[in-house]
């Protein structure tokens, strides 16, 4: 089967703008693929709690190569060669038809939007040991909505505005911790890297790895705005490769700094302790600079990810997995606004949910899309090898497979470990998802709504794989 063979997506152009928007560029779409996945080393305490500091240090030194970088080049061979809006949900579709685009169009989305639950929580949690009246009740639920709605209003003021907003917001977030690490340099006492963590505290395994996996996975969500980078074939292959060095090495260096220089009990490494860490080495006035580094952080990742799921609703809409209504944009902003709304109030839904639980989730959800997205991957580099692309993964196909098949058993752990509550809320999420797409194909059928036809429905097929 050749590239003629399969289906090709058809979006539609959006007719409710009346602006041109402007293209990101290199730089802005470096820190939008950073803040996607990482927005600084806020968050990774709990692998040193869950674990002890060698093994933390190994993690964030090795878990790149595992899962960061198969997945990174993916994306920049997938991207390139189908750049458009909706990412991951093209590839799905191209390869295997309208149904799995559909379930991995919900299962990214899904994970999407209960990931940016997470980040005004990250935030809070911060922010929260200068105003100790944020730890609970209604001053913390207020905080919660309140920080969801103004930073999903600035996402629709344009997807470029927000690129330039992360540049700055990565630079000022990260200025601490490169202080901090330079002042710890003199009290750093390599040994204490050797400790694999108190005696008689038991590991806790599914805390490490899915703190891992929460700092180090999201590569592929800057997809899903493809049809708005210039320059996409060019663009993202390097983007992606300097975001992973920069996003590693953001990790890193911290992680050595703090576990070198600061003695204190396992248990305190929670989420925020890199805040007490700083008052620690520095004082007072580094850790209340820590803290609004988180704050701002925080909103960066909201942004990088909102902006994803939003678009992914757009592109969605373009190939026909949804109604041409959900790719509506603003009039003044271009920006998807209806996709932007949707994401939002889902985020507020589940934000109340255990910290835990929401990654976890995230996680689970995320990963059985990443499954879908490996065997498309693979499918496509097998069944339609003369497909155009600009960025192409160097290696023979036996090499891919086995490329694909480490991170991949490491997703299949991951589902593995997952506590009963994330097994309920993914099974429900997943046979909703299932429902869905059969709703939308009788909205189709009953002609409730307007579609854009898809690549696989304009050539007859559900499937690329019983063409």
């Amino acid at each position: 089967m050749g590239e003629e063979d399969l289906p090709t997506a058809t979006p539609t152009t959006p007719t409710t703008a009346t602006t041109t928007p402007k293209k990101l560029t290199l730089i802005p779409l470096i820190f939008l693929i950073y803040f996607e996945v990482a927005g600084g080393p806020y968050g990774e305490e709990p692998a040193v709690q869950a674990a002890g500091p060698l093994l933390a240090i190994l993690g964030f030194l090795i878990f790149p190569f595992i899962w960061s970088i198969p997945e990174a080049l993916i994306t920049a061979e997938l991207t390139t060669a189908l750049p458009g809006n909706g990412g991951f949900v093209l590839w799905a579709e191209r390869a295997f038809g309208p149904f799995w685009g559909s379930l991995m169009g919900t299962w990214k989305f899904l994970s999407g939007v209960i990931n940016i639950a997470s980040f005004p929580l990250l935030c809070i949690d911060y922010v929260k040991k200068i105003f100790p009246v944020l730890d609970s009740g209604w001053p913390r639920y207020v905080a919660v909505v309140g920080s969801t709605l103004a930073l999903s209003f600035l996402n629709y003021t344009g997807l470029s505005i927000v690129g330039y907003v992360a540049v700055v917001l990565a630079i000022v977030s990260l200025s601490p911790f490169i202080l901090m690490s330079l002042i710890a340099i003199p009290k750093i006492r390599p040994h204490r890297w050797l400790s694999l963590g108190q005696k008689g505290v038991k590991k806790d395994w599914n805390l490490f790895f899915n703190t891992l996996f929460w700092n180090l996975n999201f590569w592929d969500n800057v997809s899903t705005l493809a049809g708005e980078v210039d320059k996409p074939q060019k663009t993202f292959p390097m983007a992606l490769l300097v975001a992973v060095i920069f996003t590693c090495v953001s990790y890193l260096i911290p992680l050595f700094a703090v576990t070198g220089a600061v003695l204190v009990d396992q248990s305190e490494w929670e989420t925020g302790f890199h805040a007490q860490a700083a008052e620690i080495i520095a004082g007072k006035w580094l850790k209340v600079w820590l803290e609004i580094g988180a704050a701002l952080s925080a909103i960066g990742l909201f942004e990088a990810q909102l902006s994803s799921s939003a678009y992914q609703v757009l592109g969605m809409a373009e190939i026909g997995i949804l109604p041409k209504f959900c790719g509506v944009r603003s009039k003044w902003f271009n920006t998807p606004w209806l996709g932007i709304l949707v994401s939002t109030l889902i985020s507020i839904g589940v934000s109340f949910m255990d910290f835990t639980d929401i990654i976890s989730s995230a996680n689970f959800l995320y990963s059985l899309g990443m499954l879908l997205e490996f065997a498309a991957f693979l499918w496509l580099r097998w069944k339609s090898p003369t497909i155009k692309r600009p960025y192409r993964i160097p290696g023979s196909w036996p090499l891919l497979v086995v490329m694909c098949l480490v991170p991949s058993g490491f997703l299949i752990y991951i589902m593995v470990i997952a506590t009963k509550t994330v097994y309920l809320v993914s099974g429900v999420m997943t046979v909703g998802g299932i429902g869905f797409f059969f709703f939308i194909k009788l909205c189709k059928i009953r002609k409730w709504a307007k579609f854009s036809i898809s690549g696989a429905e304009e050539n007859g097929v559900e499937s690329v794989a019983l063409s």
